[in-house]
């Protein structure tokens, strides 16, 4: 499985154990040169540029707000400038702010996380879209969640926007076809990140851990490899889908 000559931008790859560093790792490890993007942690995304660098492949590091579309258009310029047109895009840039209930859900919170979880990707495949399509070549994948399609108690704003980028995926693989550009998307469940999962309560994770068929979280790098799979040649007859990586989290575990 070889990413040789591929370009790919990895947004929200900055925390020592997410997910975004262990794709972006991943992708220069199969040969790609990769661009990472952060906002509140860009210190975290040059230090995956450092080391994919250390790796011989090209990289750069980008601040970019993902919420804004002008800063979007910046920040792909400024790739293209330093390695050239973006041909893999992986929408990974998420937050989720706060877990509370819909009544306590505020405009802002509502408004932040279905900005930089849904629009962002949205304005990234815009950006990436017009270089794709010239140059008849493109991979696009929206990292969604468990919360998208189950719901999730006190992640009504996260949930939505998690839903929303299954139904972009969607349409922009129908869109894509015809020039051989593939979307899709990788769920994600219960992942042992620093971000999402080492701050929640230990009789709480537990609880999930034996909601879940296989028993425990993910690992990163096993999200990663999924990634690294649907972006290859070797899925490339494969758009418009959803590669389930919940662990049997949705399935009926008593």
């Amino acid at each position: 499985m070889s990413l040789e000559g591929k370009i790919a931008l990895v947004t929200g790859a900055t925390m020592p154990q997410g997910i975004g560093k262990a794709i972006a790792l991943t992708l220069a490890r199969h040969g790609a040169d990769v661009a990472v993007t952060g906002f509140n942690h860009i210190e975290g995304a040059q230090a995956v540029a450092d080391e994919i660098q250390s790796m011989g492949r090209r990289s750069v590091a980008v601040k970019m707000n993902g919420r804004d579309y002008a800063d979007v258009q910046k920040a792909f310029s400024a790739i293209k400038d330093a390695l050239g047109p973006v041909n893999i895009l992986v929408n990974n840039a998420a937050q989720m702010r706060r877990m509370v209930t819909l009544a306590k859900t505020t405009i802002e919170d509502w408004e932040n996380e279905v900005k930089l979880c849904l629009h962002s990707a949205f304005y990234c495949i815009k950006e990436a879209w017009a270089d794709m399509c010239a140059n008849k070549w493109g991979r696009i994948v929206n990292m969604t969640s468990v919360a998208g399609v189950m719901g999730g108690y006190g992640q009504t704003s996260y949930g939505a926007a998690k839903a929303g980028l299954i139904g972009l995926a969607k349409s922009t693989a129908l869109e894509g076809a015809r020039f051989n550009i593939t979307a899709n998307c990788v769920l994600v469940g219960i992942a042992n990140t620093e971000a999402y999962y080492e701050p929640i309560p230990e009789e709480v994770r537990q609880r999930i851990e034996k909601r879940t068929a296989i028993g425990r979280p993910s690992d990163p790098q096993e999200i990663a490899d999924a990634v690294a799979y649907v972006v290859s040649d070797e899925a490339r007859y494969m758009t418009g889908g959803v590669m389930n990586m919940v662990g049997g989290l949705d399935l009926f575990v008593f």
